[in-house]
């Protein structure tokens, strides 16, 4: 069993970090889904084995990955931000593109918007934002062998 925290959009907002502190140090697998990647590089210096950041359409300097294909016990998945895929129209695309690659969960972001959704086969989760103009949230993800079971936890 591993555990994951999806996160996104935290437009600078590093202190959201200290409210998900012991989470963040518990779990096995951190996504930093882009907007802005800066910050995704300051968990990565706190959590650099377990830290993936991806790069969103607000960088100044990117400084991580535009698409992350991985396995995490037996669940393929693809983590992006989203914007490529049109995410803020239809999750078609990012569903079409997960299947392609074999994925059965697709993480991503950019809408601001907490969701999860079943499309095609593969359920998609977007964490919502960690900035400091909306209500706070991530994605809590338990993976055990092929089983997913994610939560939207909202912070204040």
């Amino acid at each position: 069993m591993k555990t994951v925290v999806a996160l996104s959009d935290t437009h600078g907002n590093r202190a959201a970090y200290d409210k998900i502190s012991g989470v963040l140090a518990e779990c096995d697998v951190i996504y930093h889904l882009g907007d802005t990647s800066g910050d995704g590089n300051a968990l990565k210096k706190l959590y650099p084995e377990k830290t993936r950041v991806l790069n969103g359409n607000c960088e100044i300097f990117s400084v991580g990955e535009e698409e992350i294909c991985e396995k995490i016990e037996n669940v393929t998945i693809l983590a992006c931000h989203g914007d490529k895929y049109s995410v803020k129209r239809t999750l078609d695309k990012l569903a079409y593109r997960a299947n392609e690659v074999g994925a059965t969960l697709a993480l991503y972001g950019h809408t601001h918007i907490a969701d999860e959704t079943l499309l095609g086969g593969v359920t998609l989760i977007n964490p919502g934002t960690l900035s400091k103009y909306s209500q706070n949230s991530y994605a809590y993800i338990v993976i055990n062998g092929e089983k997913v079971v994610a939560k939207i936890v909202k912070i204040n």
